[in-house]
């Protein structure tokens, strides 16, 4: 008889915490790769050096990373993002707050990075299902409607995917 421990294992949706290994404050972009690809802040944080150019200095932080950043991290862990919504065209107040947003049909097995405006400036969030991860809840996952950006207003989603063609 199949053990039913490691056949429940193998159907389980995973949820990775992001390891903030570098003993600071770990920003939104890479917060967002380390979950999703279940690699360390510091080895995400290495790859969007790579991706932009320039050799990683030790204590080298990265923040104020932008959708190719993010996109090349990925890519380099074997993972896509496609750009499923758009409102930068659309008023501030006339985008959907991240709470309506969660009302929204998708799939709930996808991870969704969600491009935020949390004060003046951008902000990276990651959802999976109904729960989210990002910076404030220090790399862990949280349920989205506990979690402290359900009033911020979406500029763009973007569902990540497994890049097949990688080996």
């Amino acid at each position: 008889m199949p053990d039913a421990t490691l056949h429940a294992a193998r159907t389980t949706a995973t949820l990775n915490n992001a390891r903030n290994d570098t003993g600071r404050t770990a920003y939104c972009g890479p917060i967002v790769v380390a979950a999703i690809a279940g690699y360390s802040v510091s080895k995400v944080e290495a790859k969007i050096h790579e991706f932009r150019g320039r050799a990683p200095a030790p204590s080298s932080v990265v923040k104020g990373t932008y959708v190719d950043d993010v996109e090349g991290a990925l890519a380099a862990f074997g993972y896509r993002m496609v750009q499923t919504e758009d409102y930068l065209d659309h008023e501030r107040r006339d985008r959907p707050t991240l709470s309506a947003w969660m009302q929204k049909r998708r799939n709930a097995w996808a991870h969704y990075i969600l491009a935020i405006h949390k004060g003046r400036e951008g902000h990276w969030i990651l959802i999976k299902g109904v729960k989210m991860c990002d910076t404030f809840t220090n790399g862990r996952w949280v349920f989205a409607c506990d979690g402290p950006h359900r009033s911020c207003r979406i500029m763009e989603v973007f569902e990540v995917k497994k890049d097949l063609g990688v080996g």
